[in-house]
């Protein structure tokens, strides 16, 4: 049940935090020459005018397929690290945490592609193009494959496992600090919404720990999109991007980033207490205070915690 309930929570949070992800991808990888967005908020305004509403969805179907695989190596590399360990304290949850955020790059970065170059399909048509390159997320890796190979569909791997490993472990580490911090206890009437701050927190948190780095795997990954590449690795796309546009480069689309960040944490954590609140009887459901701060069920908190996420 926590497993379900921790499927369902995620997948709350990708239908929540999207449209807030297309936004920073967009502006991450956008022509420095040729800027389509002013910002933020310009940015949102551009694709709902221009591509609909629908625009801050496209790319979503890659998150939604891997969210079951990431969830259950995330449920079960965190839960057995915790044990291994065998102290709730919060650096174990760091180490828990990274463990987990390391093994699940296996599915994350081939997912991330499909998403970052379904979001960049398309940019600034106004009506729906017949030149589309991919029809969905699976016919995107299928392609890229077919092209490429298995180094292709897990371009950014080392990106994503460098954001990953430690954007996990402050994760967990945080909203382990913040949950004792603010003394959930199972009688407490303010459980939920301190649960859901903590739980918000931490993801800003985490996204903040690792952000640079997220810049360069967008560009990574959206590079050679047109057919031709930009970048020829990690170091070349940091120079490049310093070179041109200066260090302000790390920061694009954090804005975004910071706004999802919140909500998507704390549309998760919401859904996976009222799913197991519904499955465990209302008596039980406070109860679920007492898993944050407990070794045996640290697995439902993970669900929220995903950056790519996150």
């Amino acid at each position: 049940m926590d497993f379900l309930a921790g499927c369902m929570g995620g997948a709350a949070g990708v239908l929540v935090g999207h449209p807030f992800d297309t936004v920073k991808v967009r502006l991450q990888v956008q022509s420095i020459d040729k800027p389509l967005y002013r910002g933020t908020f310009h940015c949102f305004q551009s694709i709902i005018r221009q591509e609909s509403v629908f625009g801050l969805y496209k790319g979503i179907g890659s998150p939604m397929m891997g969210l079951t695989f990431i969830n259950a190596i995330v449920f079960g590399v965190q839960g057995n690290t915790m044990r291994m360990l065998g102290h709730d304290t919060p650096m174990n949850q760091f180490f828990a945490g990274a463990a987990a955020g390391a093994i699940q790059c296996v599915i994350c970065c081939p997912m991330e592609l499909a998403k970052t170059r379904m979001q960049m399909q398309g940019t600034g048509e106004k009506k729906k193009s017949s030149r589309k390159l991919y029809k969905n997320s699976l016919d995107c890796l299928a392609r890229i494959y077919n092209r490429e190979g298995l180094w292709g569909i897990n371009r950014g791997m080392v990106t994503t496992l460098i954001r990953e490993t430690p954007g996990f472990g402050v994760y967990f580490l945080a909203y382990d600090v913040l949950t004792r911090g603010l003394g959930c206890e199972p009688d407490d009437r303010y459980m939920i919404p301190k649960l859901l701050f903590a739980g918000g927190m931490a993801g800003i948190a985490s996204w903040l720990s690792t952000y640079p780095v997220d810049v360069i795997k967008s560009r990574l990954q959206a590079d050679g999109v047109g057919g031709v590449n930009q970048y020829s690795g990690i170091a070349d796309c940091v120079r490049q991007s310093v070179q041109r546009e200066g260090y302000m480069v790390f920061t694009r689309g954090l804005t975004s980033t910071l706004l999802r960040a919140f909500p998507v944490n704390a549309a998760t954590f919401a859904t996976v207490t009222l799913v197991l609140m519904y499955a465990r009887g209302v008596e039980q459901g406070p109860q679920d205070c007492e898993l944050v701060q407990s070794t045996s069920h640290h697995a439902q908190i993970q669900q929220q915690a995903q950056p790519s996420s996150l």
